[in-house]
């Protein structure tokens, strides 16, 4: 039976407290499928799981949140300014998402692919109008743009074009899966292992909130051109309209991203960006018991975070942070710098320390800009960034006759 036969309104969604409810509980990514399954009897809500206490440098602590694992990361230096559970493999649900959209994303910004490329929908990924699964309704055997593709993806968890997206690039979801758990090790995502380009159950389907984080940074780092999908609320496509349920895309002007998830193991999940005031921050929420409360708990989080955290620059980048000693050039040393601007992110009121390490026995030549050594900031003992130094001039090699007594002088010590 195809696709288009079934007679489908618009997503309804219920903004409550800032929540979006969704009608059926079993699906990777909560899209109903009919008007009927919209205004079917909501199940109950689980159980909240208890309250999980985080780590954080912030005198008093983090928030308890009632979820399985939980986390909050800067996103300019990537460094987790508080978390509980952060390392668990936990089911991620349409989470999964995330990687298969990035990897679309990465092959429309190196050329393998192109927006208005055609994918077919085959039979493998043709969703059949069940209220289980989460679908963009892709009519089978049809093609659409990869760029209608990708917004399915995102802003529907389409479950289909997932599938579809998978097929095309790697021939088969088996063989995306693979491609998938290869950027995760190249990104540094230690505790995930993808089966599938959807995130629907398999028990060796996992990962943690860290790694789901540094996903988030990712997306948002390389994939700036289409980034803003991830914001947008609604998507129309084969004359469905859907909704993104990302309940605080609807009640937060600062959030602009990124994804929601639930099945019945995983529970209800969310990641999400909020920038303010220059600073952007990353949460995660994984396996709590509703939709409401892992919107509740993401604006809590990043409320506690943007209440207790600042921005601060321990040097300006055209300041000479310290001097570096050179071997066997015209000049026996050479200015010390940053590269770029640098900020890091602190517990409000806490100062800022930093330390520096230079190359060991750095030798003429030395190029104006090259990396020579780094700079670690630090807050209260803990490390809460690093930024490479640079050389700030040139430096040429000597002479063959300068050279020589300067390796002299070396050996007696002068």
């Amino acid at each position: 039976m195809q696709a288009k036969k079934f007679s489908l309104h618009p997503v309804v969604f219920a903004i409550a407290a800032g929540a979006l409810v969704v009608a059926s509980p079993s699906f990777a990514g909560g899209h109903p499928p009919s008007k009927a399954a919209v205004h079917k009897k909501p199940a109950a809500t689980a159980p909240a799981p208890a309250p999980l206490a985080g780590e954080s440098a912030v005198a008093g602590g983090a928030p308890a949140l009632p979820a399985k694992a939980w986390l909050l990361m800067d996103f300019d230096s990537g460094e987790v300014l508080a978390s509980a559970n952060p390392d668990e493999a936990l089911p991620p649900a349409s989470l999964t998402k995330m990687m298969t959209s990035f990897l679309a994303e990465q092959a429309l910004r190196s050329g393998k692919l192109k927006e208005t490329d055609l994918v077919t929908v085959s039979q493998n990924a043709w969703c059949r109008g069940s209220s289980t699964e989460s679908c963009m309704y892709l009519p089978l055997n049809s093609q659409a743009t990869v760029i209608d593709i990708l917004r399915g993806i995102i802003i529907q968890s389409g479950n289909d074009a997932s599938k579809a997206i998978a097929e095309h690039m790697a021939g088969s979801e088996e063989g995306f899966a693979k491609l998938m758990n290869a950027e995760a090790q190249r990104l540094g995502m230690k505790h995930t292992n993808f089966v599938n380009a959807t995130g629907l159950p398999d028990p060796a389907h996992k990962a943690s909130a860290r790694d789901l984080a540094i996903l988030a940074r990712a997306i948002i780092r390389d994939s700036h051109n289409y980034y803003p999908i991830y914001a947008e609320r609604e998507f129309k496509y084969h004359g469905i309209k859907q909704g993104n349920r990302n309940a605080l895309l609807y009640t937060d002007p600062t959030v602009d991203g990124l994804k929601t998830g639930h099945t019945e193991e995983a529970g209800y999940c969310l990641v999400t960006s909020s920038k303010r005031n220059g600073m952007r921050l990353i949460t995660v929420i994984l396996n709590t018991n509703s939709a409401q409360a892992r919107a509740d708990h993401s604006r809590t989080l990043l409320g506690w975070g943007f209440s207790n955290f600042e921005k601060a620059t321990p040097f300006q980048p055209s300041a000479a942070v310290t001097t570096a000693k050179v071997s066997f050039g015209k000049a026996d040393s050479v200015a010390a710098g940053l590269g770029s601007p640098w900020t890091v992110t602190v517990p409000r009121g806490q100062q800022v320390q930093t330390s520096v390490q230079l190359k060991a026995d750095l030798e003429a030549p030395v190029a104006k800009g090259a990396v020579i050594g780094k700079v670690v900031a630090t807050s209260n003992g803990k490390p809460v960034g690093e930024a490479p130094l640079v050389a700030q001039a040139e430096v040429e090699r000597a002479g063959l006759m300068l050279r020589t007594w300067q390796r002299l002088a070396k050996v007696f010590g002068k």
